[in-house]
């Protein structure tokens, strides 16, 4: 896993769970299709305390004000292994977004998630990668307002660095076999910390989450959303670190560590969403039974949970009992139920991202409230998770914030019944289509 070896563990078996690694992403290996755009270095982008490497692929089809996906490589690995291995570019190809690629250099190829520089944002490679992100937003036409992370192993533990760290950049992270923001924290200069890697770390969500804020002085949101996935049979970086991992980011955006979604996708998978039910719920967590360090990587499950997959739909809201549709004239008004034929008003964009914008305008939970009757307006487009909403399959949409369902109050079926948000019953009255 490390050149620097824990105390608890042998060379030669550090060295075993590396090659697992390095076998179970060679089974993605396959040949490159032939497009013009390349893996390409950027030999200066900007600050570089962590002395890294940049590569990037812009891809043929590049989106206009795409989305930037920092992808993060394993300890002895680099960004080539991880451009030859996985198909971060192929699918660049498909939704237009841009790859970035940092490298490390220095012997272990391993991520700085030690240092209190990197910790800080003052030093290390989280600065590196920053100047990254800030190349690619300023010289390729990135987005600023969509920037993602993943990684697996030390990229994975980057991940949670970075969104701990810039939480005003990164709108999302997805971490394969991580630790959380400052487990691995050190104070000799060692790049290993035993005591995180074996899950021997223990701390309350709330310290996790203070962790992050803490980072982020005067900082009030909105917060990235995570995506955790990690083997229950981890010997690299133990399992415990999934649990910590989901109670630190559920602190970090004020929700328990009760689930709202249980899945399974794959029979030995349970996936839990936290913060909504959707598929971009704030905290999405796959565990994955009898799986080792090697666990098989999902990217487009990660990019679906990054709103990358698909394109905004665009069209009204209706109601399946009123057949009517949620209209919203004016900013801060309160949506209501209008006879389907009022135009803009009428007339909803869900990004990829899960806002439903209306006139340039984000549906919202008013005041971010949490109750049921809680008001549904539109207002300034902020980022905020109350302004973020699960469509989901079942009918329903629920507000990413409290987890409550769009709701005709009262049943209501008339136009002017005002539309709050409720406990979701499964009623009629909180069944929905765009359409």
């Amino acid at each position: 896993m490390s050149a620097v070896i824990p105390l608890r563990r042998s060379a030669a078996a550090i060295f075993a769970i590396v090659l697992a690694l390095a076998s179970a992403l060679a089974v993605f290996t396959a040949p490159k299709a032939a497009h013009a755009a390349e893996f390409t270095p950027v030999p200066e982008f900007g600050d570089n305390p962590g002395n890294l490497e940049m590569y990037v692929y812009v891809p043929d089809n590049v989106s206009a004000d795409p989305a930037i996906v920092v992808a993060n490589h394993w300890c002895t690995g680099s960004a080539q292994n991880l451009y030859d291995w996985l198909q971060w570019d192929e699918l660049a190809e498909e939704y237009g977004y841009i790859v970035v690629y940092p490298s490390v250099t220095r012997e272990s190829k391993c991520f700085d998630v030690a240092s209190q520089g990197s910790l800080t944002g003052t030093g290390g490679d989280s600065v590196s990668i920053k100047s990254m992100v800030d190349y690619a937003v300023r010289e390729l036409g990135g987005d600023a307002d969509r920037v993602f992370a993943t990684g697996i192993s030390s990229g994975a533990m980057m991940t949670n660095v970075l969104l701990g760290v810039y939480p005003e950049v990164f709108k999302a992270g997805s971490a394969y076999a991580g630790v959380p923001f400052t487990c691995f924290a050190t104070t000799n200069g060692s790049e290993w910390n035993s005591d995180c890697a074996t899950g021997m770390i223990d701390r309350t969500p709330q310290e996790w989450g203070d962790a992050v804020r803490s980072a982020n002085p005067g900082y009030d949101g909105p917060w990235p959303r995570m995506q955790t996935w990690h083997g229950t049979e981890d010997q690299a970086l133990f399992y415990p670190n999934f649990g910590e991992q989901v109670e630190q980011w559920t602190n970090v955006h004020g929700t328990d560590q009760v689930a709202d979604f249980t899945d399974h996708p794959e029979p030995n998978w349970t996936r839990t969403r936290y913060g909504g039910t959707g598929g971009q719920a704030l905290v999405e967590a796959i565990s994955m039974e009898g799986v080792d360090h090697g666990l098989p990587y999902q990217p487009v499950e990660t990019l679906r949970f990054f709103g990358l997959t698909g394109g905004p739909v665009v069209g009204e809201i209706a109601g399946a009992a009123s057949n009517r549709c949620v209209s919203v004239r004016g900013s801060g008004r309160q949506a209501v139920l209008r006879t389907c034929a009022d135009g803009d008003h009428q007339t909803f964009t869900l990004t990829g991202l899960g806002e439903l914008r209306v006139n340039g305008r984000c549906l919202e939970a008013k005041g971010s409230g949490t109750a049921d009757g809680t008001k549904v307006v539109a207002g300034e487009c902020t980022g905020s998770a109350s302004q973020f909403w699960n469509v989901n399959v079942d009918g329903t949409i629920t507000n990413a914030h409290n987890g409550l369902c769009l709701d005709a109050f009262g049943g209501g079926t008339h136009s002017g019944t005002r539309v709050v948000l409720w406990t979701c019953t499964g009623g009629a009255n909180q069944q929905w289509s765009i359409r």
